[in-house]
């Protein structure tokens, strides 16, 4: 069993955003065809290097050269699987971390067989939504698309059985994010439900989490602060907002601005 979750110290996150600053992580994202401008922006605005290789004749050579990878099955097709696939294999192969996010898994049963045949090649973390998180943990739960119908409080035990049973941390995002290696769990209860309003702020999520994954060395701490990082930087951005399309470009402002010494008096009480 874990322990009971507590939210992730300000002071951590703090050191690992001026970790992955100072290393500036070439991440390699075979993504979602829909959010590939948002998440590639979203890695610059805070200071990581993305690429988006998807040729299956280009993946394997770049999944090594890469400093993590993330595969988000969310617009998947057999081409794309086969890439897919290749980069998971060579990133294990060259010890590269690799992040699985599970989009609609549990709804559609392509998908739903394509990421467990995934995890096969031992994915460092997989953050996805709690309907996701249940159906690849083997729980009942529900999803509705990339929706979930699930709370993140409800699919807590799942993450903690699927991080035992796949050796990955498990981040499962919702109105408050747990983040879990099936022993200890950090709590992040920061971010702004304006943020479910834009497209690909999830799918960014995962990629964020690949970068911070690069070189970490404790993986717990890492994604944790990924996760908390996009929530206050969320909470900021909504403060300078109006809806969602101001929200983008004040969110990807937020990434760019934040410092490590700041955290704390980012977020709100």
């Amino acid at each position: 069993m874990s322990s009971k979750p507590t939210a992730i110290p300000l002071s951590l996150v703090g050191a690992e955003l001026a970790r992955l600053r100072a290393s500036a992580p070439l991440t390699h994202c075979l993504t979602n065809e829909v959010v590939q401008e948002i998440t590639a922006n979203v890695l610059l605005a805070l200071g990581a290097s993305p690429a988006m290789i998807v040729a299956e004749e280009e993946v394997t050579a770049f999944a090594g050269i890469a400093a993590a990878v993330l595969i988000n099955v969310g617009t998947l097709y057999p081409e794309r699987f086969a890439a897919m696939r290749r980069a998971a294999q060579a990133a294990q192969q060259a010890g590269t971390p690799w992040v699985l996010d599970p989009v609609a898994v549990g709804v559609l049963d392509y998908r739903t067989g394509a990421a467990r045949e995934l995890l096969a090649f031992k994915p460092a973390a997989i953050r996805g939504n709690a309907s996701e998180i249940l159906a690849l943990a083997g729980f009942t739960g529900g999803g509705r698309g990339v929706d979930s119908t699930a709370s993140a409080d409800a699919a807590r035990e799942a993450a903690e059985q699927l991080a035992r049973d796949t050796g990955a941390i498990v981040a499962v995002t919702g109105e408050t994010d747990y983040i879990t290696d099936g022993r200890k769990t950090w709590a992040v209860p920061w971010g702004n439900p304006l943020m479910t309003r834009v497209v690909g702020t999830g799918c960014a999520l995962s990629a964020v989490v690949a970068a911070f994954c690069a070189g970490a060395p404790k993986r717990l701490d890492a994604v944790a602060s990924a996760c908390a990082v996009m929530a206050i930087c969320g909470e900021v951005a909504t403060g300078e907002s109006h809806g969602p399309g101001s929200f983008t470009p004040a969110f990807l402002d937020a990434l760019y601005l934040i410092q490590p010494e700041q955290l704390a008096g980012t977020v709100s009480a």
